[in-house]
């Protein structure tokens, strides 16, 4: 069997890729590991002060949270959505695509303060908690790239030819959707929930407008007073939110089952 050879120009680029991305995080790494009071390499001191400080943990906890949240209601949200308007209503899905490119076009800071004018009057656990207030928003936020993503998975698929046999094997809509087409999809769900995560754990505008502490902001104080805690913090908050991102896919991936012996159970 003939070899196969990666060629030069591959190789070349390949490196400067790594050295794009990992030049850095290599100069982050060397400039938190200065000692505080000497200014010499090397010292954890940075690391340990982060790791001891309780509003690192408590900020870093809010934001996986609210993030969980934003990625549980988009889905509830979207998924029936647009299975429904691919199914039934497909001249709606150049309505929704204007939709979705809406947080694009409107800043955040703009987006921030018409949401608090438009809830002032709301009910004190949705307008002062962040689990209310901030996971609406970032669900606004996040929406054209959970809609893009599972739009992309739903063209992917024969929906109709699914929907079709399922029904005709005797599952109910509720079962079809569940065991049936979200199984189909569940790579297009993973891509726009890795983007929401990402979205939320980085969002600062709005959680800083609206007088959140959440992670974001908390780097950001840290950045402003603590040079090598911030450069520290930076690591941490690369290497935690990739951790997440994997276990996010760990967690939705799942053995694929054929759409007709899911449809008939």
């Amino acid at each position: 069997m003939r070899r196969r050879w990666i060629s030069p120009s591959a190789v070349i680029w390949l490196l400067v890729a790594a050295a794009f991305f990992l030049l850095p995080l290599i100069a982050t790494l060397l400039f938190s590991l200065r000692n505080i009071q000497t200014n010499k390499c090397c010292s954890s001191a940075a690391y340990s002060l982060i790791i001891h400080d309780g509003q690192f943990w408590h900020t870093i906890r809010l934001s996986f949270v609210l993030a969980l949240e934003t990625i549980t209601i988009s889905l509830l949200l979207f998924v029936p959505t647009l299975y429904w308007v691919h199914l039934k209503v497909p001249r709606l899905r150049p309505v929704l695509g204007f939709m979705a490119l809406v947080p694009f076009v409107v800043p955040p800071i703009i987006l921030v303060v018409g949401l608090l004018n438009f809830y002032k009057g709301s009910p004190s656990w949705f307008y002062d908690k962040p689990y209310g207030f901030l996971a609406f928003a970032y669900v606004i936020l996040a929406f054209p790239y959970m809609y893009f993503s599972l739009d992309a998975g739903f063209r992917a698929i024969d929906l109709h030819t699914l929907t079709e046999a399922s029904l005709n094997l005797g599952a109910s809509w509720r079962t079809t959707l569940l065991r049936v087409i979200l199984p189909n999809i569940r790579a297009a769900a993973l891509g726009g929930s890795f983007l929401t995560l990402a979205i939320v754990m980085g969002e600062f505008t709005i959680a800083s407008l609206a007088a959140f502490k959440t992670f974001p902001t908390y780097i950001q104080f840290i950045n402003e007073t603590q040079p090598y805690e911030a450069a520290a913090l930076a690591l941490l908050s690369f290497l935690i939110v990739w951790a997440a991102m994997l276990g996010l896919l760990f967690v939705g991936r799942g053995r694929p089952r054929p759409a007709q012996a899911a449809a008939t159970r």
